[in-house]
């Protein structure tokens, strides 16, 4: 790596100011801040804590903690077309594992060329440096989406998510909502035909000659969906928490959401507190309803949809969540309450987790206004001031 360390040493110059690239000064720095730590430290004055970790490190941590996911999608979504048309046994792992890779990576690169091409433009045009929120944000989106979403239709979400949801409030460490979230809002409510049904959550063409051309019309209802409609599901228990079900890329498996979700905690950057209130508010509000003779065990909401991932992957963004250690807590119970009570109440919508993640942003900022204004007025009284 010294090669390369050198290199970038070498051509710094000509993007520093009065070099003759320096109109890409923003693109060199993001590029070498992504492959390096900055040597740059805190000069006010002051107490600071320094630290090797910067928000690029922090980012690619969620990536790497997103990759059983993702890896597993690619396997789920060659098994979910082979099992399809009846050539399942036939198949070899490599085989099933190659023809999810080549479905899912165009949706990856265009998720990153349009989302990164638009946080480079605008750096550009803004003469700032580029922000490094999207790492995540670039593999989550297609994560969370069908297989038989077209790649234009991504292509759309994710630049209105980097520009209605990111850049107009700042950028990175601005935005109010998940650009994620946002992202699979906009195409639920701009194409709800591509985003539900039963006919997107099997890749139905073969590629490169791998996999199979499936019949026109050829349909695939997901667990979740199947409920919904009041119709006892196809897959087992096992499957449900093994991943082998039609469902979004990166949502099936809970054993792979849960590694993430150990490597998260492991090291310390996702919060604890808004994952496990998620998880609570889930069981409470699923209970609740249960006594009440109204939607599915408590658990069956953790093996199908979006549920585990949400409150795993997206629900503890540090910069849309809560930030206070209370408003953790109040924010995560909110989300997976609000993510039962759509389910069980809105038969239209049978996933609910991503509109609750939505409100959960909407009222992350009030929550901690709330809880820091509490903690003043009690540090005010214990020490007399009225």
């Amino acid at each position: 790596m010294s090669f390369l360390r050198n290199y970038l040493n070498k051509i710094k110059p000509n993007f520093e100011e009065g070099g003759k690239l320096h109109a890409f000064r923003s693109v060199f720095d993001g590029f070498e801040t992504f492959l390096y730590v900055p040597n740059d430290t805190a000069k006010a004055g002051g107490v600071n804590i320094h630290d090797a970790i910067d928000s690029k490190r922090i980012m690619s941590m969620v990536v790497i903690a997103l990759m059983p996911a993702m890896l597993f999608g690619m396997y789920n979504i060659g098994y979910q077309n082979y099992a399809a048309a009846g050539t399942l046994a036939s198949a070899s792992f490599f085989e099933i594992f190659i023809y999810g890779f080549l479905a899912v990576l165009p949706k990856i690169l265009v998720s990153y060329i349009v989302g990164l091409g638009i946080e480079f433009a605008w750096a550009q045009w803004k003469g700032e440096e580029i922000q490094e929120g999207y790492l995540v944000s670039g593999i989550i989106i297609p994560l969370i989406i069908p297989i038989g979403c077209p790649l234009w239709m991504l292509a759309l979400a994710c630049a209105f998510s980097v520009i209605f949801c990111k850049e107009i409030f700042g950028g990175t460490g601005m935005n109010i909502f998940n650009p994620a979230v946002a992202a699979r809002m906009f195409l639920f409510f701009a194409y709800p035909s591509k985003m539900t049904g039963d006919t997107v959550w099997v890749a139905q063409n073969s590629i490169f000659g791998l996999g199979n051309d499936l019949p026109d019309g050829f349909t695939a209802a997901t667990p979740l969906g199947q409920l919904a409609q009041n119709i006892t599901p196809d897959a087992s228990i096992l499957d449900m928490a093994l991943g082998f079900i039609p469902g979004s890329i990166g949502e099936t498996s809970l054993i792979a959401i849960a590694i993430g979700a150990f490597i998260l905690l492991w090291t310390g950057i996702a919060s604890w507190r808004t994952m496990i209130s998620v998880f609570v508010g889930g069981i409470a509000f699923a209970l609740l309803f249960e006594q009440t003779g109204q939607g599915m065990t408590w658990w069956h909401h953790f093996v199908m949809g979006g549920f585990a991932f949400g409150a795993v992957f997206m629900a503890t963004d540090p910069v849309t969540s809560c930030r206070t250690t209370t408003g953790q807590y109040i924010y995560g119970f909110l989300i997976g309450a609000m993510a039962i009570i759509i389910r069980v109440m809105n038969a239209g919508y049978p996933e609910g987790m991503m509109l609750a993640i939505f409100f959960g942003n909407m009222f992350a900022p009030t929550i901690d206004h709330f809880i820091v204004e509490r903690n003043i007025t009690k540090r005010l009284k214990r020490g007399g001031t009225k």
